[in-house]
């Protein structure tokens, strides 16, 4: 069998920003045979997963995005139900990055290549799709993350519009945040979203390599980050974030492979984390969430594998 591997570079910098750095975007499609991919052993076989959720039941959803399908796993790290396959029919994704849950249990898929969100029930049946492409409101330019708050708005991070989009659970549009840009409350390719128990919201500014944080209805409120080398508070291309029962941030610092846990308002709290492929190590973290308990679950991207900790950052176990 002829091993292919294909990896696209996309370099992109926001207009009239010329002397503004560079932001690095990477999109790999990969088809492999054990002859040249020595990969350690993997029971789910998981592929570039990114994004992911938890219930109030404490499944876990993964995006399982170079396998083009969703994930999910009971409490214990076990396989419950596998939803999804490349396409563009209703039901099949391309390379979908981030995923959601309801307080129902209905699942909403941000179908990257397919600039769409798709929702289905806890069972894995369709339901309603919404988004094309476009940069209006309701369109979308490869949306990346997903977030489902407490009162089931949905907010997706419109990745190469600038912007997060927030909508009803039917899927119609409500409000937009931000634009592209570096100023207070303008975005260069955000990456991630989530909301903390004031419906306060928070964005990763991953171009920006900055946290903002907006109102419940989208007025700017604080920032803080900058890119650096490894000192504390700083990022290099940051994309995933949780809060917790105090409200406390937790910041997938990406290209640095660790997490950092702020204030709501951005003072440092704790580090943990580095680059590597052993227990509580990483190769580009990017997607995090939070259980009933309060451990942690991070998408270690590289390494294919989902790790769990407690808040603190010690390592429970894996899955991969």
């Amino acid at each position: 069998m002829r091993q292919i591997l294909f990896l696209l570079i996309i370099n992109l910098i926001v207009a009239g920003c010329a002397s503004s750095p560079q932001v690095t975007v990477n999109v790999s499609e990969e088809y492999r045979d054990d002859t040249l991919f020595q990969w350690t052993y993997r029971r789910h076989n998981l592929q570039f997963p990114h994004g992911i959720a938890i219930d109030k039941e404490d499944n876990i959803y993964i995006a399982d995005t170079n396998n083009h399908r969703i994930c999910k796993f009971n409490k214990n790290g076990d396989i419950i139900m596998k939803l999804g396959s490349m396409g563009t029919e209703t039901g099949k994704f391309k390379f979908p990055y981030g995923v959601g849950v309801d307080s129902v249990g209905n699942i909403y898929v941000a179908d990257t290549n397919n600039y769409r969100i798709q929702k289905f029930d806890r069972d894995g049946n369709f339901l309603l799709t919404f988004g094309q492409p476009g940069f209006e409101e309701g369109e979308f330019d490869r949306p990346y993350s997903i977030y489902v708050d407490k009162n089931d708005n949905v907010y997706v991070v419109d990745t190469y519009n600038h912007r997060i989009q927030k909508f009803t659970s039917s899927g119609n549009f409500t409000i937009q945040i931000g634009s592209a840009g570096t100023g207070e409350g303008q975005f260069r390719h955000p990456s991630g979203v989530g909301v903390d128990s004031l419906s306060n919201i928070y964005v990763v500014d991953m171009g920006n390599n900055r946290i903002q944080k907006f109102s419940p209805t989208g007025l700017y409120l604080h920032k803080w980050g900058k890119f650096g080398s490894s000192e504390d508070g700083d990022f290099n291309q940051p994309q995933g974030i949780c809060s917790d029962a105090s409200d406390d941030i937790f910041v997938l610092d990406t290209d640095n492979h660790r997490i950092q846990k702020f204030s709501p308002f951005g003072s440092f709290i704790l580090k943990f984390g580095k680059f590597g492929s052993a227990d509580g190590e990483f190769n580009q973290p990017t997607g995090i969430a939070r259980n009933s308990a309060g451990n942690l679950y991070i998408v270690d991207t590289y390494n294919h594998r989902i790790q769990k900790f407690t808040s603190t950052g010690s390592f429970i176990f894996t899955i991969q």
